[in-house]
C-alpha cells in the first residue's frame, strides 16, 4: 500500500508541482486517534465518513438504511440457499437412497470410490 502511494504521488507530483498530494487509507468503521502515519493519512470511522462527504453525520445516518439492504439481502439469500439445499436432497435421494429413505452406502460408495473405466467408441 505505501508503495502504491509513493508510486501514485510520484505520478500526480510530475503533472503539476501546485498540488498537494495526501495519500488516505480510508476505513468505513473503527477508531484511531492518530491518523498521521507519516507518508498517509488512516481515516477511521466518522473521520473517513466527514472527509468523503463533508457531512460529520454520516457514518451514523447510513447505519439504519445498511442495515435493511443487509437483512433484504440475507433474506434473498436464505431463501436461493434453502431452495438449493432441497434440490440437493432431492436429487440426492433419487440416486442414493432406497424407497424407504435410507440411503444406499454400497452405491454411494461406488460412485464415490470406484474405478471409472471410460467408454470405448467405435471407429468408422
Amino acid at each position: 500500500m505505501k508503495d502504491n502511494f509513493r508510486k501514485a504521488k510520484r505520478i500526480l507530483g510530475t503533472n503539476t508541482s501546485k498540488m498537494n498530494i495526501v495519500a488516505v487509507n480510508g476505513c468505513c468503521y473503527g477508531q484511531d486517534n492518530k491518523p498521521e502515519k507519516g507518508e498517509y493519512l488512516k481515516l477511521c470511522g466518522e473521520r473517513f465518513w466527514f472527509f468523503i462527504s463533508g457531512d460529520r453525520k454520516l457514518y451514523t445516518d447510513i447505519v439504519e438504511p445498511l442495515g435493511h439492504k443487509a437483512k433484504e439481502k440475507n433474506e434473498e439469500f436464505i431463501v436461493a440457499y434453502s431452495n438449493l439445499i432441497n434440490k440437493f436432497t432431492i436429487e440426492f435421494g433419487k440416486d442414493f437412497c432406497d424407497d424407504n429413505g435410507a440411503i444406499d452406502w454400497e452405491k454411494l460408495v461406488i460412485f464415490n470410490s470406484s474405478e471409472k473405466v471410460e467408454k470405448k467408441t467405435k471407429n468408422k
